[in-house]
């Protein structure tokens, strides 16, 4: 039995986004930590400020588990043309327009994500979105990094996780320390 939920969580991780949102719920193993959300972010900035504008293509594709894992994924926006650049499990938003964009608090999410993104460090922002393969939104809260592509100073990369408890500043408390330099213990 503990070699079938082995398979089964294999199998899982590595259809990401297939898995029914229910499956998430019940099992925690698979839910996206805090400290992901801020490595897959910082390592999609990386590698658009290597790849450039050609690298935006790769961020649409949900089949790439590079940047979809776990109920999380990255996606990537511009703040000053007002546009999704890319989304891997929402196709229908790529060119759309973002900063009138409410969640169902009646919150315009991506005005603070762009804020959040701008930081140096980048930042948190709390919204209400569906967890994927949901209709009904759940607390959300976005990692937002701002991106130096090619020529475009102002695009952003995003990831999210779900959860009811942690804050804004708790989860920036995490992203700050992941940013420091490891000490070598002696």
């Amino acid at each position: 039995m503990k070699n079938m939920t082995v398979a089964l969580t294999g199998l899982v991780l590595s259809l990401g986004a297939a898995v029914p949102a229910s499956t998430w719920a019940a099992d925690p193993a698979i839910n996206a930590t805090p400290e992901e959300v801020v490595s897959k972010v910082r390592e999609a900035v990386q590698y658009l400020n290597a790849k450039g504008l050609a690298g935006f293509a790769d961020f649409n594709n949900n089949k790439d588990a590079r940047w979809v894992w776990k109920d999380s994924y990255v996606f990537v926006y511009s703040c000053r043309e007002d546009v999704m650049i890319a989304h891997p499990l929402r196709p229908d938003l790529v060119g759309k327009p973002i900063l009138q964009m409410r969640d169902d608090k009646d919150h315009a999410l991506f005005q603070d994500l762009c804020k959040a993104g701008a930081q140096k460090d980048g930042g948190w922002v709390e919204y209400w979105w569906p967890k994927p393969g949901e209709a009904k939104a759940s607390r959300k809260i976005s990692y937002a990094h701002s991106a130096a592509v090619s020529f475009k100073s102002d695009i952003q990369v995003g990831a999210g996780i779900y959860d009811d408890k942690l804050t804004p500043a708790e989860l920036s408390k995490i992203a700050e320390d992941s940013a420091q330099p490891q000490k070598a213990v002696p």
